[in-house]
């Protein structure tokens, strides 16, 4: 991809700016950009390090994501200490693992993936009447949500909204997928406790303990929507990042794309039908002293599709009391466990999160103690 950034810096007369501004005030996003037809995707697409690790082979089982079954976690303690052996262990050697058996309908999965393609895929004069970059709407449209400040846009298009805080009111919330997206965002943050409790356990800490801190409360849906891409080994259908949630859960379509950097490898997250992704994110990494961790991750574009998926974070970042104090549990800290981070708060590190951008680098290295 070197070729991409030396072409780039070459060429004097290309006005990135230009490109974004006119592809922004379309207001029908990458979707929008396949409808015209084209076959070369813009400029502004181009990724220079698309290919900057190596992938594992999908044979070496030692690089698979690990899938936890949850049946029976509350009613058999076995079989829940066992579970709990390996979300520990999954939170601190992958930051990543798959749930099955977790008690959302596949029904109600898969009619939540329908109902953001639906959206998606309405007439173009109906969905660009959504289509905001003003954060203080409570439902909106748009495509990449740091168009003008990243150096490369990536192939998708998303649309935003609060559950709980400051939740849209229901007819702000398009009839093509109003009733879905009640119903799915209700059941994901009930979940959203148990995971927590799960977690709160796993840590050897007293079941409600996260659930009763203020800061992990208030989710945030974003729903994407990755349209085939002519160009896939241009572009990416998200770059490299760390969520900066306490937790974050995935519902992903079958098509597949989603990769975690372990070890070094970039490796896949084969969609298993039924199932939710989670993953750690950076806020519940500092709150564990690194006993969690969160990684990178990215979408890969690719030339078939749409790949459809929901990303539910707790807790979003744009939420109301950001400047609740955050620092590792005092219950987790020892004499040969000391606090690696300072104390900060939710609103310094979502700041420093923004400001660096999509850079491929953790928000979590300001915070680090000298001594950490």
């Amino acid at each position: 991809m070197a070729t991409i950034e030396s072409e780039n810096s070459k060429d004097s007369s290309y006005d990135r700016i230009v490109e974004v501004k006119a592809f922004d005030e379309t207001k029908l996003g990458v979707k929008g950009l396949l409808d015209s037809g084209i076959t070369k995707i813009p400029r502004m697409f181009y990724h220079a390090k698309v290919n900057d690790n190596n992938k594992t082979t999908p044979n070496d089982l030692m690089f698979n994501v690990p899938i936890i079954d949850l049946k029976d976690i509350d009613t058999n303690s076995s079989i829940r200490v066992e579970a709990l052996d390996k979300i520990r262990r999954a939170s601190k050697e992958w930051g990543f693992f798959q749930v099955v058996n977790h008690g959302i309908g596949v029904e109600v999965l898969d009619e939540m993936l329908c109902g953001i393609r639906r959206f998606h895929e309405q007439d173009a004069e109906v969905r660009k009447t959504f289509y905001s970059r003003d954060q203080s709407k409570k439902f909106r449209y748009f495509s990449n949500g740091s168009l003008f400040t990243n150096p490369a846009a990536n192939w998708r298009d998303s649309i935003a909204f609060f559950s709980s805080s400051d939740p849209p009111n229901l007819e702000e919330i398009p009839a093509v997928c109003r009733d879905i997206v009640v119903e799915y965002t209700d059941k994901i943050r009930a979940f959203g406790l148990t995971m927590f409790e799960l977690f709160s356990e796993a840590l050897g800490l007293p079941t409600s303990y996260l659930n009763e801190l203020d800061s992990i409360k208030g989710e945030f849906h974003l729903c994407h929507y990755y349209p085939p891409c002519p160009e896939p080994e241009l572009t990416m259908g998200t770059s490299k990042h760390t969520d900066i949630s306490f937790m974050t859960i995935l519902l992903q379509d079958q098509i597949g794309g989603l990769e975690v950097l372990h070890e070094n490898q970039w490796v896949d997250v084969h969609p298993v039908h039924g199932s939710l992704v989670i993953n750690i994110g950076d806020l519940l990494q500092l709150l564990t002293n690194d006993m969690f961790v969160s990684v990178y991750h990215r979408v890969l574009s690719k030339d078939i599709g749409p790949r459809i998926s929901v990303a539910s974070f707790f807790k979003s970042p744009f939420s109301k009391n950001a400047s609740t104090i955050v620092g590792p549990i005092k219950e987790l800290l020892s004499k040969d466990n000391p606090p690696i981070y300072r104390d900060t708060t939710i609103e310094d590190v979502t700041a420093h999160y923004f400001k660096k951008g999509l850079d491929g680098n953790s928000s979590l290295h300001p915070f680090r103690l000298r001594n950490g």
